[in-house]
């Protein structure tokens, strides 16, 4: 398998960047490992998941065939989230997924545990499905401390609606289901982009894009998804 995935891998690449521009890899992973208990999750590599807290113990992640399976627990009450430190101001991450069925989908997070303005530390993200792509700021979003106290009490006011319209994009995009596809994610100061296949499909700028630190990338799954050769990269001038 991963003799045919080495050529594929080699597509992965930074995008063409500016002359005052550098890309530094800061981790990468091809999954290429086994279980030792094909019951428990050994994610390995520095990888997390909250299958404890919120699956109660039953294991959501798989290691298989060289890639990251990652499934949904019917005892589970919160998407599955995998998660590895990835701390960078801008930046860019390359995977190849795959969405089993029509209906699944896949997010990829950015997140700073130690900003305690947001709940979580949410910060942005960009959710795929087989029919569209949606990016949001979450910092200055749904996920800001008052926003989000106030959407659980209802008390959200006209003029909360109105910028929290401000703070989402969702782009029509058709994927086909159960069939692999490159992914090109790029943060440069509040704009997030997004290239499928080699082709830019979706852009939205917010200011909390823009967030300084961002300390954690988690790939959060409600349903079933599967991921390999990740790459995340630091971008600095």
């Amino acid at each position: 398998m991963k003799t045919t995935l080495f050529c594929l891998a080699a597509l992965f690449s930074p995008l063409i960047l500016s002359a005052d521009e550098k890309a530094t890899l800061i981790f990468e992973d091809d999954f290429e490992r086994t279980e030792s208990d094909d019951t428990k999750e050994e994610i390995g590599k520095g990888w997390t998941s909250n299958s404890k807290k919120r699956a109660k113990g039953n294991k959501q992640v798989d290691l298989k065939d060289g890639a990251m399976h990652i499934t949904f627990h019917p005892v589970a009450d919160h998407a599955v989230s995998v998660v590895h430190p990835a701390e960078f101001q801008d930046g860019e991450i390359t995977v190849r997924f795959k969405l089993p069925k029509a209906e699944d989908s896949i997010g990829f997070n950015f997140a700073d545990m130690k900003f305690k303005e947001v709940h979580a530390g949410h910060l942005c993200m960009v959710k795929i499905s087989t029919k569209s792509i949606q990016i949001n700021d979450l910092k200055t979003g749904v996920m800001a401390n008052a926003i989000r106290k106030a959407r659980q009490d209802k008390t959200v006011t006209p003029k909360q609606q109105k910028m929290l319209k401000t703070k989402t994009k969702r782009f029509p995009n058709k994927l086909e289901a159960n069939k692999w596809h490159k992914l090109l994610v790029t943060i440069k100061g509040d704009t997030m982009s997004v290239a499928i296949n080699e082709k830019e499909v979706a852009s939205f700028s917010s200011e909390g894009i823009a967030h300084p630190t961002k300390r954690a990338l988690r790939v959060a799954v409600p349903k079933k998804a599967i991921i390999d050769d990740l790459k995340i990269y630091s971008l600095k001038k």
